[in-house]
């Protein structure tokens, strides 16, 4: 049986641990075998974007070290296993800022550059890799995506989760209004820049209604806390919910 690791971030282990659940029985439903490495922490991407880049390399350095371990289901000389994270953030921080951080280093660049390789965002592991677009997945009624400015600016992920969505059997797949704006998360923006941020969300929240789904799908924890906290304190009924529990059956 194939082997994938899997990244699973910090606010998804702490905040929505449904949404790791249903990105491992989907994976082991299309016949993999998915090693979780207790060590891994943090991906540093708030060092990293807050300017703490000192922070930033210490916790890269642990988690090169943390998935560059041979697994014991495989032998020495094979190739070490794909990454997947349910996060265009977190994977857009191994690809680029990981290469960024460690630019010169004759040790440790050829080293974050061989994790970088490894790295894939959940559909577009599904989609690209798999070569997967109907998981057999069923909703009763509307949805709408919102693409989270890493995953559709940072790695070019677009096409995929809405292949995934448009494949989800009772479902309809409506448009956004403004899709691409952010939703006001941005990381450490959302905490230097409150008022910025607010207002983002608020406009987020207003094309969420215009486009008249109760539903709104997202690829990334942050931006599902971020959002979903806004129509909480607004009082909104809509709800928000990452793409693998949708694809997983998990509503």
């Amino acid at each position: 049986m194939p082997t994938v690791q899997l990244f699973i971030t910090c606010l998804t282990d702490s905040f929505f641990p449904k949404t790791g659940e249903a990105v491992v029985e989907i994976l082991q439903s299309l016949g993999l075998d998915v090693d979780f490495p207790q060590d891994q922490t943090c991906c540093g991407q708030p060092q990293f974007n807050a300017g703490l880049r000192k922070d930033a390399k210490e916790i890269a350095k642990h988690t090169i070290r943390v998935f560059e371990k041979p697994l014991r289901s495989l032998k020495t000389s094979e190739v070490l296993p794909d990454i997947i994270t349910p996060s265009g953030s977190c994977a857009h921080h191994f690809r680029h800022n990981f290469l960024e951080l460690f630019e010169g280093d004759a040790e440790w660049y050829p080293r974050a550059e061989a994790l970088s390789k490894r790295v894939y965002e959940f559909t577009e592991y599904l989609v690209d890799k798999l070569h997967v677009t109907d998981l057999g997945a069923t909703w009763n009624g509307l949805l709408t995506y919102h693409p989270s400015c890493h995953t559709l600016r940072g790695i070019n992920v677009d096409r995929q989760p809405r292949m995934l969505l448009q494949n989800v059997k009772g479902a309809t797949l409506v448009d956004l209004p403004n899709a691409e704006e952010c939703c006001g998360f941005g990381g450490v923006m959302s905490v230097e820049h409150p008022e910025l941020s607010a207002e983002w969300l608020k406009r987020k929240i207003s094309n969420l209604e215009s486009s008249n789904s109760p539903t709104l799908v997202v690829t990334d924890a942050g931006c599902l806390m971020h959002i979903m906290g806004g129509l909480h304190r607004q009082g909104k009924t809509q709800k928000v919910v990452h793409i693998a529990e949708v694809l997983g059956g998990r509503h």
